[in-house]
């Protein structure tokens, strides 16, 4: 039974319309999928559902139990049954997971807090998610994925009956995720329906019991999983072509060794860890390296100590073809031709409120500079040609990058870092967030990359971007290399008995 539709919607923003006559349904008790590439109009359509665009700031209409519905302000579409989990959490860390979950409709008795009936309140939230931690501990201390999970728990909380998750597993270890979906499985039992937005198709094809695909604004087809299981299809619907040779694998032949890293290990600022331990590697010319393991395997800390980045005490060796190096801070490895592309591109790797001229320029604004002086006219040159070469969507290039796609924001940080002429290009998480589109363009980008000669090391969570990409894998856990395996000779589950200890070497 459909419980919920929404009839032609068109939503459109100064010189751009975002939604040109969306239609989308939602069934009681199913798991509706709704893809399409960055800019397809995902998010605009979500937040229009969950009352951020109110009533009259578009045209169509939303039908809920078979009467029209106007929401002027969130708190009407959460009235109305429907919450919406955005990509980035709503937590507020300084506060108790109890008091995140109260946030806004705190119990009081004679206007004095009821804490005693909050609390245990709480405990049932949570309980009916699963999440055993209590609720008087402080939410930013929960890891990523037990954040998700209260989210949830607050949504049902306010007796949500549609459930929107955009990218809910983003930033979730395959642990986590499964823990996600099984809570969805029992939620779906008990009628609660789920809209889920996300780029892992994998997933869609798992868990959805329908998918619709937008395209440029517009819905280009709704149907059963069934004829959506094939990733191909779903591919070429959503970015209106088909997308030959998606991971952009060809036999390679390695040249010497360009980098070379022996018994590195890192402590944190204050020394109250030591996240790498006695890690190394070797990356040859014409190799693509790939870095696997569990969240907390220490993946990140060591390619940002090997950047100069992290960490306040190092021991080991680092040597860039042949000569051994002493980086001491990111500056020290840019000059020596080591660039690191940051798992969170918005805080590490992106001035937001700068313009595209000025991310792509900033690591090697010196080129442009003569007695101080920055060349406004030769940067813009510079940034062009990279805009083009990367193939950059963005208005002009003085366009803030806050408001470019997420695909298009990571190009720009390989833009900054190509600019400079790396010798060894580190990317962490490349393509978290980046719709379907713009991944096969990456990946295409790091193809060239490494027949040019540069040395790419990449990290990533998703297991099949690692086979897809990487011709060899550095498998960690706990700080350390657990093993180093050849990626066109080993699986899957090969790996994760290296990632969790059950191999040791």
């Amino acid at each position: 039974m459909t419980i919920l539709e929404m009839r032609g919607i068109v939503k459109e923003f100064p010189g751009v319309k975002a939604l040109d006559g969306v239609t989308f349904d939602v069934r009681g008790g199913e798991v509706h999928a709704l893809v399409g590439e960055n800019g397809a109009g995902k998010s605009t359509l979500m937040k229009i559902l969950g009352g951020i665009y109110p009533a009259g700031s578009f045209e169509g209409k939303i039908i809920l139990d078979g009467r029209t519905a106007e929401f002027t302000c969130i708190k009407d579409s959460e009235r109305a049954g429907i919450a919406v989990i955005h990509q980035e959490l709503a937590i507020v860390a300084q506060m108790s997971v109890c008091e995140n979950l109260y946030l806004g409709c705190e119990l009081a008795r004679h206007g004095v807090l009821d804490r005693g009936a909050m609390l245990s309140g709480a405990k049932a939230m949570l309980s009916r998610v699963g999440l055993a931690v209590a609720p008087d501990r402080m939410a930013g201390t929960l890891g990523t994925g037990e954040q998700q999970l209260l989210e949830i728990a607050k949504a049902l909380s306010k007796n949500a009956r549609i459930l929107v998750l955009d990218e809910p597993t983003a930033s979730l270890s395959e642990t986590e995720a499964r823990r996600l979906f099984g809570i969805l499985g029992q939620l779906r039992q008990k009628g609660v329906s789920c809209i889920y937005i996300s780029h892992r198709l994998e997933e869609v094809i798992e868990l959805s019991d329908r998918v619709t695909v937008l395209r440029d604004g517009k819905t280009v087809e709704t149907a059963l999983r069934g004829p959506m299981a094939a990733k191909d299809r779903l591919v070429a619907l959503m970015v209106g072509r088909p997308l030959a040779g998606f991971y952009p694998r060809k036999k390679r032949v390695y040249g010497k060794t360009i980098f070379e890293v022996r018994d590195w290990s890192a402590d944190a600022d204050d020394f109250s860890e030591r996240a790498v331990r006695g890690a190394g590697f070797s990356l040859r010319e014409g190799e693509i390296l790939g870095l696997a393991g569990l969240v907390g395997a220490g993946r990140s800390e060591f390619v940002m100590s090997l950047f100069g980045a992290w960490g306040s005490k190092l021991s080991g060796t680092m040597r860039l073809c042949g000569r051994e190096l002493d980086i001491r801070s990111p500056r020290d490895a840019i000059r020596e031709g080591i660039c690191l592309a940051t798992e969170d591109r918005k805080r590490y790797g992106l001035v937001l409120d700068e313009g595209v001229r000025g991310n792509i320029t900033l690591p090697g604004i010196a080129a442009f500079s003569r007695f101080g002086v920055v060349k406004k006219s030769a940067e813009a040159r510079g940034a062009g040609r990279f805009i083009q070469m990367l193939g950059i969507k963005t208005p002009s290039i003085e366009q803030k990058v806050r408001a470019l796609s997420g695909g298009n924001q990571q190009k720009i940080v390989l833009a900054k870092w190509l600019m400079t002429k790396p010798r060894v290009l580190i990317l962490d998480e490349p393509t978290r967030g980046i719709d379907v589109g713009a991944r096969a363009e990456i990946y295409g980008i790091l193809a060239r990359l490494v027949d040019e000669g540069v040395g790419v090391i990449v990290v990533s969570s998703d297991m099949q971007e690692l086979f897809g990409l990487c011709d060899t894998l550095l498998v960690m856990a706990g700080g350390r290399v657990t093993a180093t395996l050849e990626a066109a000779g080993t699986d899957q589950r090969t790996v994760m008995r290296h990632a969790t200890g059950e191999i040791q070497v």
